[in-house]
C-alpha cells in the first residue's frame, strides 16, 4: 500500500516568472525522491508524488503547502490517495493502480467543491471524518501569508528545535517565533497530522491481519 498525492498551483499563471515557485518545489519534492519515478510536474502546473509510507502523506502535503504559500498570491490544491499500485511505470504518471484512481478522484472532487485538501482511501468512514477536519484546518491553512507559510516550513523542517533554538538559528526572538506559530494554529495543524499518522498506521494494520 502506497500514497499519491495529486497537486496544482492555484494562480500560477497569474506570475510572470514560473522558475519563482517551480525552483522551491522542485527542491522539496526531491527531498521523496527522483523526477520522473517518485514525481514529476506536469501541464506546467500540476504534480504528482508518491509517498510510500502513507501515514506521511498528511505531513508532506502540508510542507507542499508551505511551501507554495511561501510566495505571494499563490496557493495549491491538493488531494491524497491511499490504495494499491498495480504497475510501477518508469514515470509516475504512467503508473496505475487503485492509488492513482482515488488520487485523481478526490482531486477533481476538490475542484468542485472549492476545497484545498482531502483525501481518498480504501476506508470510507475514515475518509469522511479526516475529510471534515481537512476543511476545519483549511480555514488556518488557507489564510497563512508568505511570512506565516516560510515559519511553517522552517517550523517542520527543524521540528526537534525548541522555539528559542528555532530563533536562534533564523536570527529571530523566541517570542516572534512563538506569535508566528500562533498565527499559523502550527500547534493545532501538527496535532492534525499526529491523529492522521495514527488512523492511517492502525487502518494499514488492521488490513494487514
Amino acid at each position: 500500500m502506497t500514497s499519491i498525492i495529486t497537486g496544482d498551483i492555484i494562480n500560477s499563471r497569474g506570475q510572470n516568472d514560473p522558475t519563482i515557485w517551480l525552483h522551491p518545489l522542485k527542491e522539496l519534492l526531491g527531498e521523496w525522491g527522483k523526477s520522473p519515478k517518485t514525481w514529476e510536474i506536469f501541464r506546467g502546473d500540476s504534480f504528482q508524488l508518491e509517498i510510500s509510507k502513507p501515514w506521511k502523506a498528511l505531513l508532506a502535503a502540508i510542507r507542499i503547502k508551505a511551501c507554495i504559500k511561501s510566495i505571494d498570491k499563490l496557493d495549491v490544491r491538493i488531494g491524497i490517495g491511499i490504495g494499491e499500485k498495480n504497475y510501477s511505470a518508469s514515470n509516475i504518471t504512467e503508473s496505475n493502480g487503485p492509488v492513482f484512481v482515488y488520487s485523481g478522484e478526490t482531486f477533481e472532487e476538490l475542484k468542485k467543491q472549492k476545497q484545498r485538501l482531502s483525501i481518498k482511501s480504501p476506508w470510507p468512514e475514515l475518509d469522511t471524518q479526516l475529510n471534515l477536519m481537512f476543511r476545519l484546518a483549511s480555514v488556518a491553512l488557507d489564510k497563512w501569508t508568505p511570512a506565516t507559510a516560510q515559519l511553517v516550513a522552517i517550523s517542520i523542517a527543524n521540528r526537534e528545535l525548541s522555539q528559542k533554538e528555532l530563533g536562534d538559528q533564523i536570527g529571530r526572538t523566541q517570542s516572534t517565533i512563538s506569535e508566528g506559530q500562533k498565527r499559523a494554529h502550527y500547534e493545532e495543524v501538527m496535532a492534525l497530522e499526529s491523529f492522521y499518522r495514527k488512523c492511517i498506521k492502525e487502518c494499514i494494520s488492521k488490513t494487514h491481519t
